[in-house]
């Protein structure tokens, strides 16, 4: 699929809606939608998902690089996200991800955010 122009960022947090709750929470599937400033969207399609394991600041240091090249590929604790480019019903282009860090250590789930918006081509 060719590279969508943007047409917004956002990276703001959004609730994501499953039909059926994914097995394993900090590995998610692509959600069935989310909502958004009140809104919710309908995802009708998803295009392309992708992982992103890099691990920035003083988590890239605290790695021997044996663990570190294990971890690069697959994550490991609080480090990583998920990216899904979705359509939603109103013909919308989407990219949203799941980010598997802790916000502190009373919630230790991750958290969902609307990245931006697309041009639908």
């Amino acid at each position: 699929m060719a590279d969508l122009p943007p047409l917004h960022f956002y990276d703001a947090p959004i609730e994501v809606l499953f039909d059926t709750p994914p097995v394993l929470e900090k590995s998610p599937p692509c959600p069935n939608g989310f909502v958004w400033n009140g809104q919710t969207f309908r995802v009708s399609e998803s295009l392309s998902e992708w992982t992103d394991f890099t691990r920035r600041g003083r988590a890239a240091k605290n790695m021997r690089p044996a663990h570190a090249a294990v971890a690069a590929g697959r994550g490991s604790l609080n480090v990583g996200r998920f990216y899904f480019r979705v359509k939603v019903e109103s013909g919308q282009v989407f990219d949203l991800y799941y980010d598997r860090a802790m916000k502190n250590v009373d919630e230790r789930k991750g958290q969902w955010f609307l990245y931006r918006e697309l041009s639908a081509g």
